[in-house]
């Protein structure tokens, strides 16, 4: 299995500004790019956001290039969903929608890019042991989402490898040889993710 990135950018060692600021402001950094995709109804302003997030992308000294890789996966879906707005709502809401989007995954490409990924989940948990009073289990929650962090760059580079090889035996149309290896793939490495938690105790919850 090739090893496949996903929209975010992997963390670059570096001690620029951006490194040494807080996770807290990073991460507010964050909410606050999505809530203003929510807000902001001028594509102008969208796309002088994104202007200022890919400037400060490239003050960590991480490169336009993995800043491109790390839109790359969804150029697709941003032209399919620019397109249709466009034609449904105009070329201005269109270019809002798009841009907006982008706004948010080059803001969480910002955090992941300049922040070692232990130290983001270390974030996540004091983020919620407030919520430990309710009932909330920080430490599992910091964990699932490894988990998902994990496994979506697995199932994308098993589609892609399950693509490649249906288009060399020229099937590349037939809907059955791309899903249904995907799935058996997808299903084995949940089954063998759940047998090493459990292994570990971490399958079930406490009494």
């Amino acid at each position: 299995m090739r090893g496949h990135g996903f929209l975010l950018a992997n963390y670059v060692p570096g001690n620029s500004v951006i490194h040494r600021t807080p996770l807290a402001v990073k991460f507010l950094l964050v909410v606050g790019c999505g809530l203003v995709s929510f807000l902001v109804v001028d594509w102008l302003v969208s796309a002088a956001v994104l202007a200022a997030l890919g400037a400060l992308f490239l003050l960590t000294g991480a490169g336009a290039q993995r800043l491109v890789s790390a839109v790359r996966p969804v150029a697709l879906v941003l032209v399919v969903i620019g397109l249709f707005q466009w034609w449904q709502l105009g070329a201005p809401t269109a270019a809002r929608i798009v841009l907006n989007i982008l706004v948010c995954v080059v803001a969480a490409s910002l955090l992941t890019a300049t922040t070692p990924m232990q130290r983001i989940l270390d974030g996540v948990v004091s983020l919620a042991t407030p919520f430990r009073r309710l009932g909330a289990d920080p430490e599992r929650f910091a964990l699932t989402i490894a988990i998902m962090l994990r496994s979506i760059p697995y199932i994308a580079g098993a589609f892609a490898d399950v693509r490649d090889s249906a288009r060399a035996r020229g099937l590349e149309r037939n809907p059955r040889a791309l899903v249904l290896p995907v799935f058996i793939t997808t299903v084995a490495f949940a089954r063998q993710t759940g047998e090493a938690l459990a292994a570990r105790g971490l399958g079930d919850a406490e009494d």
